[in-house]
This record gives C-alpha cells, structure tokens and sequence, in this order.
C-alpha cells in the first residue's frame, strides 16, 4: 500500500532505502481512486522512530493511504524538535471537524501513572469518544490499548512485579479471526510494559473477542466484535534494534535492566538481534487495514 506522505518527512528517506513503497501528494492526486484516510496519534516520546515504524507496516497492501499525525492540544512533547511537530503534526482541535478510516493510538511511557494522574488524559478520553462516531476501526497499542479497554470497557490494568520485556511467543485463539488470517498457530511479538490488562475481566466482556495471548504474559491481541476497536498490548511495529536500545538506555540510567527475553543470540547483548516478528506484523497490519478498514469503511466518509 503506498502512503501518502510529505516529501520532506524524515521517514521517507528510510522507508524508500528500505524497499518500502511511498508516495508523495503530488503523484497520489493523480490517481483515480479514493485512499484510506489513517490518523497516528502518536504519544511515543521518539515521535519520529515511531512514525517509521508504523509507516513502514501501513505501506505494505496494495491501497493508497494517507496520512495524518496527530498530538493532543493538552500535551508538549519534550523529546521532539518543536520544528518537526510544527511541519508534520496538527493538534486534535484542527482534525476533529474530520472522519477517518482509521486511527491508531500508540503507547506512552506513563503506564506507572494511574490513568487519571496523566496529564493529557481527560483530552484523550474525549478523542477515544470522538473516535466512536468518526472512525471505521481505532487500533490501540500497548499503554493505548490498556486505556482504551479501560475507558470503553472499565477494564483496568494490572501493574507487574518484573517488566515484561522482550520477544514472546504468543497463541492464535481465533484462527477464524479477519485479524489473523494467514496467521501460524503460534508466533512471536515484542513486548516492553510494566502492566498486564485484567484477563478476567476481559473473558468476561461480552463485546471484545481475545484473539492471541500467552500463558506466561497474558493477552497479545483483542478486538470488539465488529472490529471498531482493535487491541494490542504489545509493539508488533518494533525494528530489529528497539528493545535493545532501550535495554541500552536503562543501563546507563542505573536501573540495571533484565535482558530482553529471546532476544539477544545465547542472551548476550553484544550479538545483534536476530528479527522474528517482522512476517506476523506485516500480516498483521494488512488484516487490519483490509478487513478491518477497507472492507467495511463507507465510499464517502
């Protein structure tokens, strides 16, 4: 699927050095089809390592995307250029006269907070609830898909006594699911957090449907039945080198991190990771925006 990017966003370098298809406006409007029109809410403190990540995983269908990053009204990121945030994002008060096909919420580093101690969180609730009516399908990510159970659904989230953190193997619930058609009955996703979300809670709601989980760390992926809301409590959008840099990162702050789980060859943090993710994801992200999004998004939205 070509996105539709700005020609001057730093991820197109990198998506194009990777053999990943983009496009710039000036060819997509001269293309005779409607694309999908995609939001990113992007609440991860490495905005720009993250919209490469998601982008690369949204560029791999055959339809056209475009693309619009969002930051909330209420929040200054401290860890992005203020000119990157000025040429590439738009607050939510400018974009919510609008519909999408699809949005994504990603994670945020703030899963030791309570929800309502975050400081963006009531704007975030009202985004939650806008999206409801002017989305086809919203897929939350890890800390977002805690908060997104937890605000449509009062499924709270469990703090954890040791971060799960590396690459997991997780089951297929499902098989018959669009989610993971093509799917293996077992595959591997990243994970870093520091809370589980509560599973009886969530078997016992009637409207989500759990679709992957392990019985070492709990559910992977979960959905409402008619796929508007999509969950996954992990970070399938990960590059190779993500969970070492912040391996990396905890240890020079003191905090004398665990390794990363079957991550690292014979566990030493000297070897370079070795990708086991990459084919699910793609897959993954494809489903979702075929089945999830296309296939149900009306013409005119």
């Amino acid at each position: 699927m070509p996105i539709n990017i700005p020609s001057n966003l730093p991820a197109k370098e990198q998506l194009e050095s990777e053999n990943i298809f983009v496009m710039t406006t000036t060819r997509a409007i001269t293309q005779d089809i409607r694309p999908l029109k995609i939001a990113i809410l992007n609440l991860m403190p490495e905005k720009i390592t993250t919209e490469a990540q998601l982008l690369r995983l949204l560029g791999n269908t055959p339809l056209q995307v475009d693309i619009e990053l969002i930051m909330p009204d209420s929040h200054s990121p401290k860890t992005t250029p203020q000119s990157h945030l000025l040429a590439f994002y738009k607050p939510f008060s400018e974009m919510c006269s609008k519909k999408f096909d699809g949005f994504i919420i990603t994670g945020a580093p703030v899963e030791h907070l309570e929800f309502s101690q975050v400081g963006y969180w009531q704007e975030l609730c009202e985004i939650m609830n806008w999206t409801v009516e002017n989305v086809t399908s919203t897929l939350y990510i890890c800390w977002g898909a805690q908060a997104g159970l937890y605000h449509h659904y009062s499924i709270n989230k469990i703090p954890l006594e040791k971060k799960a953190f590396g690459v997991f193997p997780f089951e297929t619930i499902h098989e018959r699911s669009v989610l993971l058609r093509g799917f293996d009955s077992t595959f591997l996703a990243p994970q870093s957090r520091w809370a589980n979300v509560d599973e009886l809670a969530l078997e016992a709601c009637e409207d989500i449907v759990v679709l992957a989980k392990s019985k070492e760390i709990g559910t992977h992926i979960a959905a409402s039945k008619d796929h508007s809301k999509v969950f996954v409590l992990g970070h399938m959008e990960y590059d190779a080198g993500t969970l070492a840099a912040e391996y990396w990162r905890d240890k020079e702050k003191g905090k004398n991190p665990e390794l990363p789980r079957n991550y690292f060859p014979k566990d030493c943090p000297s070897n370079a990771p070795i990708v086991t993710w990459r084919a699910h994801a793609n897959l993954f992200f494809s489903n979702w925006l075929n089945y999830c999004v296309y296939q149900v998004t009306p013409y005119k939205i």
